[in-house]
């Protein structure tokens, strides 16, 4: 009979000691991070208690008494208070962000689809492109599109007349109000209808050639939708839409809406520049899906862009999504660089002028800090869902 020794195995000893040792340097950091996180704060109380600085959100409600240059919510120096100055701010820059992933997008998709292009004028122009915009900082084509392009329009007296009533010069550009009636909730309506079918219409035409192998038009049905249902409910409505005329005076432009040149050049900056990121990750997605793939499709008799679009694009999605997530969120964050320019976003605004004002340095970045970072967490999810709805559409 073999004999059975009652001393453990050297590997069965050092295993319970390894996870001992590794537990307690866990907590010993933890307790190392609690006491640094507790001597911050009583410094800081220090600090305030010193410099004679209360602490809290006492200073929301207050009156603000400074004015704001945009202002998508109602906004008086003299009414409102610090509260509605930070939302104002918060709106202008989630719409900044807004617009610039948009054109960003539609911006970048083709010049990384270009890059791979087998005419040599295209390729060239958009490696071009990616390079000259990828190696200049974001701040200085900020500055260039601010100072060296959009300052140097014509000045009020001089301002260039467009077609349709509005006018352009130094100030921004100037268009016409418009005005909605009562039946226009209908085209609204018309619109998130025709949004609707146009997703319906998609995820049926993927299943169905994923069946019958068989593509089906979506492109011309879903833009038939987009505009053909709106219209449609606008002509039973009457179009119950005017526009109000502009009211040039010698000093001002009024009656209208106007778009500040800040605005203007910040879009225009940060669209340009995520746009070459994300050319470079759209190419390195459709770089990542096997030759064999677009071999197969144009076997199958399907047409260079169509086996692009139905083969190649849904297969480097899931390769495209994650770093796309990624440019999406810093150009949230460079947003942050209007305060160049005096934009009034978040920054410029509540970290800006309410700090100055209140001195509450504290519980404003603090907000400030929580409010990108709730924004990016968002921004960050709805990606994941979108790639998780790409995962399942494959299968």
């Amino acid at each position: 009979m073999p004999i059975i020794s009652p001393i453990p195995l050297q590997g069965q000893v050092r295993r319970p000691r390894l996870r001992f040792g590794l537990l307690a340097v866990q907590v010993g950091l933890a307790a190392v991070i609690c006491v640094l996180i507790c001597a911050a704060a009583f410094n800081v109380a220090q600090n305030l208690s010193r410099a004679h600085i209360a602490s809290g959100f006492g200073f929301w409600n207050n009156t603000a008494g400074f004015d704001i240059s945009q202002t998508l919510i109602g906004y008086s120096a003299n009414a409102s208070t610090f509260g509605r100055a930070f939302w104002v701010g918060l709106l202008n820059t989630l719409v900044v962000a807004a617009l610039g992933i948009v054109f960003a997008t539609v911006i970048g998709f083709p010049i990384g689809l270009g890059r791979l292009s087998s005419n040599w004028l295209v390729a060239r122009l958009s490696g071009g492109y990616i390079e000259i915009v990828r190696n200049v900082p974001l701040l200085l084509q900020l500055l260039f599109w601010y100072n060296a392009v959009l300052k140097t329009l014509p000045e009020l007296r001089g301002s260039l007349r467009l077609p349709g009533g509005a006018f352009l010069n130094n100030r921004g550009l100037f268009l016409p109000r418009a005005d909605f009636g009562a039946p226009f909730a209908g085209a609204f309506i018309a619109i998130v209808v025709a949004v609707g079918a146009a997703i319906a219409l998609r995820i049926w035409a993927r299943r169905r050639f994923g069946v019958t192998g068989q593509p089906v038009p979506v492109v011309w049905p879903t833009v038939a939708l987009l505009i053909g249902c709106p219209l449609i409910a606008l002509a039973i409505a009457g179009v119950p839409l005017q526009f109000s005329e502009l009211h040039v005076s010698r000093f001002n432009i009024s009656g209208g809406v106007e778009i500040l040149p800040e605005f203007a050049a910040l879009v225009v900056a940060l669209s340009i520049y995520t746009a070459a990121f994300i050319a470079e990750v759209v190419r390195a997605g459709v770089l990542a899906v096997e030759r064999g793939q677009l071999e197969a499709a144009q076997s199958l008799g399907l047409r260079p862009h169509a086996a692009l679009r139905l083969i190649v694009i849904p297969q480097a999605m899931r390769v495209i999504i994650p770093p796309l997530t990624s440019q999406y969120l810093n150009l949230l964050k460079n947003s942050s660089l209007a305060v160049a320019i005096g934009y009034p976003d978040l920054v410029q605004v509540f970290a800006g002028s309410v700090l100055n004002i209140t001195g509450q340095a504290v519980e404003v970045i603090a907000v400030t800090m929580a409010v990108y970072l709730a924004i990016s967490l968002f921004v960050s999810f709805l990606m994941n869902l979108y790639a998780r709805g790409m995962s399942i559409a494959d299968y």
